[in-house]
């Protein structure tokens, strides 16, 4: 009994750090396209292309996590995924362009195999607290989104380490993840309990619109983020004051991260609950065309909150709309890999558009147009029915 004990502690406590590890590459990255650009001499094409590329590795690479997951058991899947992340995260920051495009691209291998393989292994082994372990997940997310875009500018200029040494520094939390997760190699548990095969989710409607959802939410995500930054700095902030924002925008994301799974697992549909975060979304992004200070820290917080429950509630229609443990992982891969395809369009397209037209309006109706996707494929996907 007490071994029992033990060894969900470390599951839980692994579940968590991993899930710390699943953003801060990402979102670190944003607030410090400024300093990279003028270092490295990038267009704003191809500083937007720095976030989309992890994407595409996203898009390329779910679709092999599952066998990966089969072969290697979920516990060392996951800690090659987070080993993979690591080493990237130190590639990129030791050379030019190059290297910087291979490191990033490592992070998006590592970061999928882990996030794909997450959610099953929650269903499989904490099925009885699928909702909490589900916030968290998406909570930690969140927090370390915040913390990452928050603290990236600081740690490049206060702390005087330069752009590379911000992105590196959050290799030492990658590193202690790894530590925490040892526990779950030499786990049987760890191992894919579920069925052979599970549906094919490829021929599921449902699961066409569960992947649209979950695109629509990532694109407004990934881009929104990157290049929030950006616009803010353009419309007179400081890049000191524009990463702060953006990661106090992403703190209140915890909120809908934590809540919304909670909340929504106790409906019996969810379409409903789906409709009014896309409503606010709506309000939020429609506001910030007025630049007044006060108006876009209101509208960045509802925002935020709806970014935290959209992730949340993309992870949950995973598992409440599948049946076998072995579907909950092809659906997974399947949400992630064509969700993240086309999440990867979102900050090159915008970025390259600003390039050509430097205007900082079209990101808002980008954003306002995904958000009707998001609300259309949403309803559908909230109903009660399963693959």
């Amino acid at each position: 009994m007490k071994s029992d004990k033990f060894g969900r502690f470390f599951l839980i406590a692994g579940i968590i750090l991993v899930s710390l590890n699943l953003r801060t590459s990402i979102a670190s990255v944003g607030p410090l396209i400024p300093f990279i650009r003028e270092d490295l001499g990038m267009s704003n094409g191809l500083a937007g292309f720095l976030t989309t590329l992890p994407l595409l590795t996203f898009a390329s690479f779910s679709l092999f996590a599952p066998k990966i997951g089969q072969k290697l058991g979920y516990g060392k899947a996951i800690f090659l995924g987070i080993a993979l992340l690591a080493f990237g995260v130190v590639i990129r920051v030791v050379g030019g362009i190059p290297l910087l495009l291979m490191g990033t691209a490592l992070t998006g291998i590592g970061i999928v195999i882990a996030n794909v393989l997450l959610i099953p292994m929650i269903k499989v082994q904490l099925p009885q607290k699928l909702g909490l372990m589900t916030a968290l997940m998406a909570t930690m997310m969140s927090l370390s989104a915040a913390v990452a875009a928050g603290i990236s500018v600081p740690i490049a200029v206060d702390l005087d380490f330069g752009w590379r040494g911000s992105l590196a520094s959050w290799v030492i939390l990658m590193i202690l993840a790894l530590g925490i997760w040892i526990p779950q190699l030499r786990s049987k548990r760890s191992f894919n309990l579920g069925s052979k095969g599970g549906k094919n989710v490829w021929a599921s409607k449902l699961g066409w619109y569960i992947t649209l959802f979950m695109g629509s939410q990532s694109v407004i995500y990934f881009t929104f983020t990157t290049w929030l930054p950006d616009m803010l700095i353009d419309q007179g902030w400081t890049p000191v004051e524009a990463g702060a924002i953006s990661s106090v925008m992403q703190l209140f994301g915890l909120i809908g991260s934590y809540f919304a799974p909670t909340l929504i697992m106790r409906l019996k549909q969810q379409s409903t609950f789906t409709l009014g975060v896309g409503i606010l979304y709506v309000l939020g992004f429609a506001a910030l065309f007025l630049e007044i200070d006060w108006l876009t820290y209101a509208s960045l917080t509802v925002i935020g909150i709806c970014m935290g429950a959209s992730l949340s509630i993309g992870y949950v229609f995973i598992s409440l709309r599948t049946a076998e443990d072995e579907t909950t992982s092809n659906l997974s891969a399947m949400v992630q890999s064509l969700g993240y395809f086309l999440a990867a369009i979102g900050p090159f397209l915008f970025g390259w558009s600003l390039d050509l037209f430097n205007n900082w309006d079209f990101l808002i109706w980008f954003m306002l147009f995904f958000t009707g996707l998001f609300i259309y494929f949403g309803m559908y996907s909230g109903r009660d029915q399963k693959i």
